[in-house]
């Protein structure tokens, strides 16, 4: 299942990018945030620059509850820039929807970001110090005013020194007068990548939404790295600085799309050798292996293979509901999670079931689905997790809880098992994990082992660390 959905982890949002002559960028735009709407489903928006006037449609909502064919004829032109939504900074509102359009002294401006900063509370400090009036709550506010204060010097120069001052996980696609931009925050901790399309260019958070607008993968955008396109084609600006690839592990883990690519891994096999190598690592018998859907069901695949135990499918899922954290409180949530599954009882009664899940953090949704399954007949139920115990928050972009919520920071494996009713539970290892990708480093890991890529606040709540 997804963590978030399960137990409120989730990540920020996707964004697309489309740079396209025959002046269909926001039909390819509207196309490409449906591909990625697995990563948002609070807001959507387009933006669209037509001849140096940047307009716009955004609202709250799916993809095709927000736009229709009235309003992507109304939106034409060569240059767009997409965003779907779930908000970790910010409250839930229209004001806080993306993309954000700006005038600037040289003009228009508009940005959509995926990802969190850490410094974003001392940036807007300073802007708001110096007169700026801020009409969001979000992040990217933050960095288009920076951008728009920075202008003087153009807009490439800009968001370059912008770059150097921002900390955090951050995704852009900008569009001025005549330009699509990207950008990639230099750990590479938030995806980007770029696809060719007949007549122009695609940025896109995952391959998947390339190969649903018929865009030919070209290659991801390096941590650090600038790509401008414009009537000239493509230009890269590398950052003069040192970076270091820290992918964020939950991306190949949960949220991206199992048929997507991310920095030369295949997300559906990284995903299917992890479910293998937890299988290595954590013997069992059973007499099936399900999947709490939808992004367990590589590994549990992946799983069954490797212990020779049949695969079945044994929960199914609502695929007309929302996903469950999208809902605004636990309550809510809670309701969700149990319109959402239900056990299939012919493929569990009377049996010994091995159930693959992505991760656990709170773990009050791993407990509900153990109780359906063994209501519905199963004899036993072994919890097998493919991603290690998360057991420190995140501060960019994946809205951890505080440690004290956090099961693994609190409670040893066999007290976790006993919670959720579980006969038996184990964690994929690290290594293993890691191991899943094909890669021995490349990735960030500080939810399971507190190594984080770059300083981050240290803030107390009840005299515990967040």
């Amino acid at each position: 299942m997804n963590p978030w959905s399960e137990d409120e982890l989730h990540e920020e949002c996707g964004v697309i990018g489309v740079y396209d002559e025959d002046l269909n960028a926001a039909q390819y735009s509207y196309y490409g945030l449906y591909a990625l709407q697995h990563r948002g489903q609070e807001s959507a928006g387009i933006a669209v620059n037509q001849n140096g006037q940047i307009k716009y449609h955004k609202g709250m909502g799916l993809v095709p509850e927000v736009f229709n064919d009235n309003i992507l004829a109304s939106l034409k032109g060569k240059i767009t820039i997409g965003h779907v939504r779930y908000s970790t900074t910010g409250d839930s509102l229209v004001a806080n929807a993306q993309p954000l359009v700006v005038n600037y002294r040289q003009g228009h401006i508009g940005l959509a970001h995926n990802g969190n900063l850490v410094n974003s509370d001392t940036l807007r400090e300073i802007l708001e110090d110096n007169g700026v009036v801020f009409q969001s709550s979000i992040d990217t506010e933050v960095i288009v005013n920076m951008i728009a204060r920075y202008s003087k010097n153009g807009i490439e120069q800009a968001i370059k020194q912008v770059m150097e001052l921002l900390k955090g996980a951050y995704a852009l696609v900008i569009t001025t007068e005549n330009k699509l931009i990207g950008a990639r925050d230099p750990f590479g901790l938030r995806p980007l990548c770029l696809g060719k399309t007949d007549h122009g260019y695609v940025l896109s958070s995952e391959s998947c939404a390339l190969d649903t607008i018929g865009a030919e993968f070209v290659r991801d955008i390096e941590p650090g790295e600038i790509i401008v396109i414009d009537e000239d084609g493509v230009k890269s600006i590398k950052s003069d600085k040192w970076c270091r690839k820290n992918l964020c592990l939950f991306e190949l883990i949960y949220f991206a799309r199992p048929d997507s690519r991310m920095d030369g891994t295949s997300v559906y096999n990284s995903r299917y050798e992890a479910g293998k190598i937890l299988a290595k690592e954590s013997k069992v018998k059973a007499d099936v292996v399900i999947a709490v859907p939808d992004s367990g069901i590589p590994a549990a695949i992946g799983f069954a293979e490797e212990s020779g135990i049949p695969y079945g499918v044994g929960l199914i899922k609502n695929r007309y509901i929302g996903r469950t954290f999208i809902q605004p409180n636990q309550e809510l949530r809670e309701q969700g999670v149990k319109i959402k599954l239900n056990a299939l009882k012919e493929a569990v009664d009377g049996k010994r079931v091995i159930m693959v899940d992505d991760s656990i953090v709170r773990g009050t949704t791993s407990k509900r689905i153990v109780e359906i399954l063994k209501k519905a007949g199963a004899k036993e139920v072994h919890v097998r997790v493919s991603s290690p115990p998360v057991v420190y928050p995140c501060h960019f972009g994946i809205d951890t809880p505080y440690r004290e919520y956090l099961i693994a920071a609190n409670q040893s494996i066999k007290n976790i098992a006993e919670m959720i009713g579980a006969d038996s539970l184990h964690y994929i290892s690290l290594d293993g994990l890691i191991a899943s990708t094909g890669k021995k480093k490349g990735f960030c890991t500080a939810c399971f082992d507190g190594d984080y890529p770059m300083e981050v606040p240290i803030n107390r709540k009840n005299g515990k660390e967040e």
